[in-house]
């Protein structure tokens, strides 16, 4: 596995300070409501379930609900059509908030400044685990003592599937990316081969511009 960690994907991990900073806000929030009523993983899960089941499939919807060309009083309309009796009350009526307050644009910040608040409160470290085949239990087990070790905290794998990794594994641990694929290597590999063959090319001719150095 790489030694050096890479940089993420800059498009992926672009986000503005301006709605990080009120995400932060109505995440701290959130959290001490759940946690008030002593449902905050039930409750992070449902936000979760959202945005992965909800927004990122209906971008319609996700669309309608980050307009500025429509008013709070029917965003309101909008979540409690969409979400009445299918979440908690407690997410419910957060989201009522979220859109009588026309943040709702920033809910997918909401939700993974809520997660990261909680890992820290209970000492959990998320790591994004991507592979080209299933993650096995055995594998798993292993990754997770050695993170233990290296970073100390829980582990909590959240596993990615790409093939075309063809083999290994590449861990994402906060802003930081380890890669140990077999596409990374055969990457590296053919880096280093044609960077020798450039040298090569200019070492002969350097010695037939120069013959008498021979």
């Amino acid at each position: 596995m790489s030694q050096s960690p890479a940089k993420p994907d800059a498009a992926e991990r672009a986000t503005d300070p301006g709605a990080q900073r009120v995400a932060e806000v109505y995440a701290k929030a959130f959290i001490a409501a759940a946690e008030k009523a002593g449902a905050t993983a039930a409750a992070l899960e449902e936000l979760t379930a959202i945005e992965s089941e909800v927004l990122e499939r209906f971008p319609r919807l996700r669309s309608l609900l980050s307009s500025g060309f429509i008013s709070a009083a029917d965003k309101v309309q909008i979540v409690d059509r969409t979400f009445n009796g299918r979440v908690s009350s407690l997410v419910l009526n957060f989201l009522r908030v979220l859109a009588e307050h026309e943040r709702l644009e920033v809910l997918r910040d909401v939700i993974r400044a809520a997660r990261a608040q909680f890992d820290q409160m209970r000492g959990l470290l998320r790591v994004e685990v991507t592979t080209a085949s299933p993650l096995t239990d055995e594998l798993a087990a292993k990754i997770q003592q050695q993170l233990r070790g290296m970073f100390g905290g829980e582990p909590v794998l959240v596993p990615k599937i790409k093939p075309e990794l063809i083999g290994g594994v590449v861990l994402r641990v906060g802003d930081a990316v380890y890669d140990g694929s077999v596409a990374a290597r055969l990457a590296q590999m053919r880096s280093r081969i044609i960077n020798r063959s450039v040298h090569e090319i200019q070492s002969r001719r350097d010695r037939f511009s120069n013959p008498a150095g021979n």
